[in-house]
């Protein structure tokens, strides 16, 4: 591990900037191992999570939550956590009445660019609790990965309105932080792609890119971080 990004993965929940929007991307390497560690790090420093998984199923992102000292599971059911389980919702939107409100609903719409009832999930998710009820450190959204919307027909553009709309409300609003992660395909032709990352950029204050190594893989590691800020 390098020791600067080594240092910035084991910052204390105390020294955690609020108001921020960190972009996670990998490219020829699967980066989410950085999703597991702000999970982990948002749920141990009590922090109300809003966890939208596109990628993987709930069982999952518990078992590796396990070996890093968090259980999901005990999280959800406290209301710390609210999770969003795309595999899931993807499959069970279509058995549902039309007129039922879902996060996921542009599955079943012909224009496939309204991510409106996906902001509201996440609004009404990390909405102030009312007293009486458990007090959280700060509300945070964490969404792996972005990259999914536009393999489902979302347009960069609606996917960077979405983040913009969820940066006002729990980074503005709230002063909370947005976590993203999504994926670089390294596509030249990817025009899509380049502008949600383009665009991701230029709104976050912190990248972490993770790469394949050009040579391969390795027993040991070397190389150069390319965190930005």
């Amino acid at each position: 591990m390098f020791p600067e990004l080594n240092n910035l993965l084991n910052t204390t929940p105390d020294q955690a900037e609020q108001g921020k929007l960190t972009l996670l991307c990998d490219a020829k390497t699967d980066g989410s191992f950085l999703v597991h560690h702000f999970l982990s790090f948002y749920l141990k420093a009590n922090c109300k999570v809003c966890f939208v998984a596109l990628i993987q199923s709930f069982s999952h992102y518990n078992i590796v939550g396990q070996k890093l000292g968090v259980s999901l599971t005990t999280a959800r059911e406290c209301g710390q956590l609210v999770f969003l389980e795309g595999l899931k919702s993807a499959v069970d939107i279509f058995f549902r009445p039309q007129e039922d409100p879902h996060p996921l609903q542009f599955l079943r719409e012909a224009n496939s660019g309204n991510l409106q009832p996906l902001y509201e999930f996440v609004q009404e998710a990390l909405k102030p609790m009312d007293s009486g009820e458990a007090a959280w450190r700060c509300p945070v959204l964490l969404v792996d990965d972005l990259s999914v919307l536009l393999s489902l027909g979302v347009g960069a553009v609606a996917v960077l309105d979405f983040v913009h709309y969820c940066r006002a409300t729990v980074c503005r609003e709230q002063k909370g932080n947005v976590v993203a992660l999504v994926h670089d395909s390294g596509d030249a032709e990817d025009e899509e792609n380049d502008i949600l990352l383009n665009g991701l950029g230029h709104q976050s204050h912190l990248i972490l890119r993770a790469e394949g190594l050009a040579t391969g893989f390795c027993k040991d590691v070397h190389g150069q971080p390319k965190g930005s800020s």
